[in-house]
């Protein structure tokens, strides 16, 4: 699970290299500390931070800064991270703009420059406020988040072919989830690019077709060798089957799937008349033992190809497109 993140902000480059110093000694084992030298270019780090789905624990920020001053760069920031602390770095003259935006922006604490020694003057600040934000902290999901409309066809295809690949994802309905919105805002992205699917990495795909969403994960999509010895057309349950047998008798063996494993059984919600399993089992659980056992032999190989790939009906002209060696 990722550290919070203390951001620090001052574009004063030795009071930032001390605070920075200062606050990493103290919470480098428990927070990441990171820093920018201005408000702009840690605004747009705070966007990065979002998509990654990275919580903020606290901003510590200078009120003076030019083009953009802390009270500004904070109002901005909590539109991302409404439950971050943040305290303001001000200088015995800015007093009564510490003031002020205890009004404006709700700060938590303001402190003062210097603040030597940080045992006395720092760290006692700083452990209050995050005792206060952990006391309400959740963790957030790490994973692929997908964030459409509920009854849009194309999202419900994403949904589908991400729990179909037991990939972990977490639904974001724009109509009633305000981070849905929030992460359309920060993205850039309107409602004609829903669905958004949004990466562990901040990199996201605006309305994108399945086969782009199993290349970005890093699922196969091209097979690895020129030649193999079987290929099977189909990841449900008897190309599965088919993939095991021809493993286990010493052929080098390629499964291509263009939607997710399991085929049409994998959709079942329950499966009681299959072979070896008495009590049923959902299409699903059948699905993910199958491609288990699959991959588990060292000669097989599973490649997802989209519709436009290997055809509809198949089409064994472009199926020989994706793997070179395939005699129609």
């Amino acid at each position: 699970m990722a550290k919070p993140v203390i951001w620090t902000v001052d574009d004063d480059p030795d009071v930032l290299r001390a605070v920075e110093r200062d606050l990493r000694r103290h919470y480098g084992d428990r927070y990441r500390v990171i820093s920018a030298d201005s408000g702009i270019s840690a605004l747009e780090a705070t966007k990065q931070l979002k998509l990654r789905n990275e919580p903020i624990a606290l901003f510590l920020v200078d009120q003076r800064m030019p083009r953009m001053s802390g009270v500004e760069f904070l109002e901005k920031a909590i539109e991302l991270y409404p439950d971050a602390k943040r305290a303001l770095l001000t200088a015995y003259a800015d007093t009564d703009a510490a003031i002020r935006a205890i009004n404006e922006v709700h700060i938590d604490h303001y402190l003062m420059k210097p603040w030597d020694p940080p045992e006395e003057r720092l760290y006692g600040v700083v452990d209050d406020m995050l005792d206060d934000w952990q006391a309400s902290y959740h963790p957030t999901f790490e994973g692929v988040r997908v964030i459409g409309n509920q009854w849009s066809p194309h999202s419900s295809e994403v949904r589908d072919f991400l729990g179909r690949n037991f990939v972990p994802h977490q639904w974001l309905n724009v109509e009633t989830d305000e981070e849905a919105k929030k992460l359309l805002t920060t993205t850039g992205a309107d409602a004609s690019s829903l669905p958004l699917v949004v990466f562990p990495d901040g990199s996201f795909l605006s309305n994108p077709p399945t086969f782009e969403v199993a290349r970005k994960l890093g699922l196969k999509t091209k097979a690895e060798f020129p030649f193999y010895d079987l290929v099977v057309v189909g990841a449900g349950p008897s190309g599965l089957a088919a993939a095991v047998y021809g493993a286990a008798d010493g052929l080098h063996t390629l499964l291509i799937e263009r939607e997710a494993p399991g085929g049409q059984a994998g959709l079942s919600s329950r499966i009681e008349n299959y072979l070896g399993f008495p009590t049923g089992l959902s299409g699903n659980d059948l699905a993910r033992r199958a491609v288990a056992q699959a991959l588990g032999c060292p000669r097989n190989e599973v490649l997802m190809a989209s519709t436009g790939v290997i055809g509809q009906p198949l089409d064994w002209e472009k199926i020989a497109a994706v793997v070179p060696s395939l005699i129609k």
